[in-house]
């Protein structure tokens, strides 16, 4: 520990969407959470990294990217449409330009997206060369960034647990994705949904994990009592660390009603001039006569009512300045007093859903900024990673986590009730299919297509057991399609299994379904077989 240094603070953040892509037809509404998510989050996070650390600026802070996330930010076909979303919403901007000349405010406003989006068309095919993902890696390299990733499709653990290898499936997959991405396996996971079950450990241990990230309840009702909460982490009884959030920290950046992000002065996020304006204006810039944001957002949060006022960016940073004080005033009272107490150096864990700096909190990128220079003018607490503290505090009390999630009630409930429980008996029982398929067309020497046939149910396995779709479905936002995706996933799959039960496994259609679902091309049958393990590549 540096001299002076009393503790330390942990950012978290999870990037992650569901597996949308639709080849099948010319563009897709859906396909806009990921445009939308690189504009204004991952793109961001990227410049405001990138720009500390040119600066100067001692800080580390980890970055989970799924490999959900990931499989769609390598894809061509997806690479390409971003690019040509980020055309349309430049013919936008200057559109924009023209029509509001005569309000100079808002005028001012058009020009600033303008440059918002020029600026993020010159680094997405300049500066990643259309390789969001993979343009973090130089930072990982310089220590500041960790990458780390989570399960293939972000799979409930606890709720696939009835059939362990889906787990496995889940887990091994989702790493050998991110290892093929980046020539390395992470050292830690975020759990999906913070999701843990006891003997979960023994599969993440097995895998070379060192830690894990959990909510808070995970490490506060534990086997042990734990000794400093959530401020020191537990190793379970097979070594893996686990890491549970701080409440305070994450409740003032977290929530909309009560901790910054819903500050009058923010940018409002529900006004959008895809909403606004008439929609034969607007109607060449989205998806047909479907009204959608274009990111162009003219009026600030306000107040509770639906009246707004103009979004002045300059103040919204000057708002975000404060708030970074506040905030890092708060760490430090903190971490003095947990100083007093402890007899190991105090670790404050922030997870956050990446998403929320940029795409929810317009201003959350530049309040990160501000908080990480803010640290390295003080000498109380420093920015460090779960693996760095463990490298730097390697002895813990041991201890079995709680099942736990977060979310709704902290125990599965967002993802598991009366809206969605049809999905998990079919998703067992895919798992058990999935099982007996492997067993039996998997032995020996397997015929090349039955090899694809075998690979692509697992993908499709894992597709369908996203944890993004009974969230959805549960919230009501884009329930049909949430549905559709489910039922299509386990229709596919039963399709080819029976079609190899039947041997009438036919080429053209195993390879229109390798088309449309394409994620993980390392996706592997061998381990659903026997004792689930994988011995080699080549079989």
């Amino acid at each position: 520990m540096d001299a002076g240094i009393k503790g330390y603070l942990a950012f978290v953040l999870h990037a992650h969407l569901p597996y949308v892509r639709h080849p099948e037809y010319p563009s897709f509404l859906e396909e806009r959470w990921l445009f939308e998510a690189i504009t204004e989050t991952y793109i961001p996070l990227l410049k405001a990294f990138t720009r500390i650390a040119a600066d100067g600026v001692p800080f580390r802070v980890t970055l989970s990217l799924s490999p959900s996330l990931l499989a769609m930010l390598e894809d061509p076909l997806l690479q390409e449409r971003y690019e040509a979303y980020l055309n349309k919403a430049l013919e936008l901007a200057e559109r924009e330009l023209e029509r509001t000349r005569a309000e100079p405010h808002f005028h001012h406003l058009a020009e600033f997206y303008w440059n918002w989006f020029a600026d993020s068309r010159d680094v997405y095919v300049n500066h990643c060369q259309r390789r969001v993902g993979k343009a973090f890696q130089q930072l990982h390299e310089r220590g500041v960034v960790e990458l780390i990733t989570t399960a293939a499709t972000h799979g409930l653990l606890p709720l696939l647990s009835a059939t362990p290898k889906a787990v496995a499936a889940q887990v091994i997959t989702g790493l050998d994705y991110f290892a093929s991405v980046f020539g390395f396996r992470p050292q830690g996971m975020w759990l999906p949904e913070c999701g843990y079950y006891p003997g979960l450990d023994e599969l993440l241990a097995q895998e070379g994990l060192r830690y894990f990230i959990l909510e808070s309840h995970g490490i506060d009702h534990a086997s042990t009592t734990p000794f400093y909460g959530v401020y020191a982490p537990l190793f379970t009884p097979t070594g893996v660390a686990a890491f549970g959030r701080d409440q305070g920290s994450t409740k003032q950046v977290w929530s909309a009603r009560d901790g910054f992000p819903g500050h009058p002065d923010y940018r409002e996020f529900y006004r959008d001039i895809g909403h606004d304006l008439p929609l034969d204006y607007i109607q060449p810039y989205i998806e047909g006569d479907v009204r959608v944001d274009t990111g162009l957002k003219y009026y600030r949060i306000t107040g509770p009512t639906a009246w707004k006022e103009p979004y002045f960016p300059a103040t919204a940073r000057e708002r975000a300045a404060q708030h970074a004080h506040d905030f890092l005033h708060q760490r430090v009272s903190h971490v003095e007093y947990l100083d007093s107490v402890m007899e190991t150096a105090p670790i404050v864990l922030a997870p956050f859903d990446a998403e929320l700096f940029g795409h929810w909190w317009f201003e959350g990128p530049l309040w990160l900024d501000h908080v990480i220079r803010k640290t390295a003018d003080q000498r109380v607490l420093a920015l460090t990673t779960p693996s760095a503290y463990l490298d730097d505090h390697p002895v813990h009390q041991i201890a079995t986590p709680s099942t736990s999630t977060w979310g709704h009630k902290g125990y599965f409930e967002a993802w598991l009730n009366n809206r969605t429980d049809w999905i998990y008996p079919q998703l067992h029982a895919c798992s058990e299919r999935m099982e007996q398929l492997a067993n039996r067309y998997g032995k020996g020497r397997v015929a090349r297509l039955k090899r694809r046939a075998l690979n692509q149910c697992v993908r499709e396995l894992l597709l369908a057991q996203s944890s993004d779709w009974p969230f959805i479905i549960n919230n009501a936002t884009a329930e049909e399609y949430a549905v559709r995706r489910v039922r299509d996933h386990v229709a596919r799959f039963h399709h080819l299994a029976d079609a190899l039960e039947n041997n009438t496994l036919d080429a053209e259609e195993l390879a229109a379904l390798e088309w449309l679902d394409n994620p993980f091309p390392n996706a592997d049958y061998r381990l659903f077989k026997g004792e689930g393990v994988v011995p080699d590549k080549t079989g």
